[in-house]
């Protein structure tokens, strides 16, 4: 098999040692540091995703707010770097909040989202004073009115509606559609009866319409769908009950590339073409320009993110194929199993070594289904190598579990040849530690 020649995000690269390089950071050192798994995050181009962004928006002269979707991977350290860039915060549970408090995030800048908050979450909302609850349900707001009633007190909130409208994802991961746990429907009379309730409240303000139409998205027809069925309904509005939002939030979900087969645009694509069909929409029909939210996640950190394994056991199927076992797996990594995921990986030691052999990459958990990758063409792995995994710095160690009682991960940053550990390894106290002896 011949050479491949690699494209690597970021600031990845191959050094004088022919060892694969972060953030000007041998991985190998990094390994051995650290240990295995390794979460390792390039905070460059984590920064670049997040100006990338915020810049377009500055370019075009409108008002705007992009928050950074903290499913994707949430941490004190991620907070504080998303805080440095500027920009604002999505949480969808009370432990993301407390993740963000803990961080010294501005709670001006948190939007709370959840299609199920409990009274306790929306109370921890209250006290603290967050941005702004992205309210999902007809239950959801009438709890949120009478908290808000108990501690007299006023909450701006965004309506969340579902504009029908199907991005071409993964069934598991689409959310805009009608059929949909998320969110007021816009074409039944849901979301205008929501609308009716929250601006008939004394505590509640209706600031504007969130929709999120699904994820790993790679155009922009869905967004200019979407934006064009949300903005008729708001002149319907306009007319019925004289209601203008002061916000239009329209999700996230924007691609990313995992291999060859992925072919996403870039953030200024992304925002560019939203910012204009909104424009487009209000000049049409007469509605006064809204402020643009968006909420990126996995594209901001998602390609920023490795995984260094070590490899260990191998086995031959004659004419099948030949398994390279890693000391990580379906705890570090769920998504081949949950969504089929496909990755592209290295061995990061041996950077400039031929590929050999197809092999496929399996996880030490004790499930046939913890699987990797299928099928990916590599030098011939020996135990002790370290496999690099590309891609993962979403839904990786957010998702991260301790099947098998595996411990989670560590997650180092790196940036300007400097490493810093922001999550440490779990240890088996850890593990223990809530059990009742």
């Amino acid at each position: 098999m011949e050479h491949q020649t690699r494209h690597f995000n970021g600031t990845t690269t191959v050094n004088e040692k022919g060892h694969l390089e972060i953030g000007g950071v041998d991985v190998l050192m990094l390994a051995k540091e650290y240990g295995t798994p390794l979460f390792v995050y390039d905070v460059e181009l984590i920064r670049e995703r997040s100006r990338g962004f915020k810049a377009t928006f500055d370019k075009l002269g409108v008002t705007s707010q992009v928050a950074y979707a903290s499913k994707a991977f949430s941490s004190v350290g991620m907070f504080q770097l998303i805080k440095e860039e500027g920009l604002s915060l999505d949480v969808v549970s009370s432990g993301e909040l407390y993740t963000a408090l803990a961080a010294d995030f501005p709670v001006e800048r948190i939007h709370f989202h959840g299609n199920n908050k409990s009274e306790h979450e929306l109370r921890m909302a209250l006290e603290h004073k967050v941005g702004c609850i992205v309210v999902d349900n007809f239950y959801e707001l009438q709890l949120l009115e009478r908290l808000c009633v108990e501690y007299n007190q006023q909450m701006e909130i965004l309506i969340r509606v579902t504009p029908g409208i199907e991005a071409h994802t993964h069934d598991y991961i689409l959310t805009g559609q009608e059929d949909s746990k998320f969110g007021f429907d816009l074409q039944n009379g849901q979301a205008e009866s929501a609308m009716k309730m929250a601006i008939s409240s004394s505590h509640l303000q209706p600031i504007g319409l969130h929709c999120h139409i699904g994820s790993q998205i790679f155009d922009t027809t869905g967004f200019v769908l979407a934006a064009q069925k949300i903005m008729g309904k708001l002149l319907e509005w306009k007319n019925a009950f004289d209601y203008e939002p002061a916000v239009l939030n329209l999700g996230g979900g924007f691609g990313i590339r995992y291999t060859d087969e992925d072919d996403p645009i870039t953030p200024a694509e992304y925002v560019h073409e939203i910012v204009t069909e909104v424009i487009n929409q209000s000049e049409k029909l007469g509605l006064t320009m809204p402020e643009i939210w968006i909420e990126p996640g996995r594209s901001l950190v998602g390609d920023a993110g490795t995984t260094l394994y070590t490899t260990g056991s191998t086995k031959e199927v004659p004419n099948v194929r030949k398994y390279v076992s890693v000391d990580g797996g379906m705890s570090d990594n769920l998504r081949p199993a949950l969504y089929d995921a496909k990755y592209e990986a290295v061995i990061a030691n041996r950077m400039n070594d031929k590929e050999q052999e197809k092999v496929s990459i399996a996880g030490k958990c004790c499930e046939s289904g913890d699987m990797l990758i299928w099928d990916i063409e590599l030098p011939e792995a020996a135990a002790g190598d370290i496999l690099a995994v590309f891609c993962t710095g979403a839904y990786g160690y957010s998702m991260s579990n301790n099947y098998n009682r595996i411990p989670r991960p560590a997650v180092v940053f790196v940036e300007n040849g400097e490493a810093s550990l922001i999550v440490r390894r779990e240890s088996y106290e850890d593990l223990v530690k809530l059990d009742v002896f």
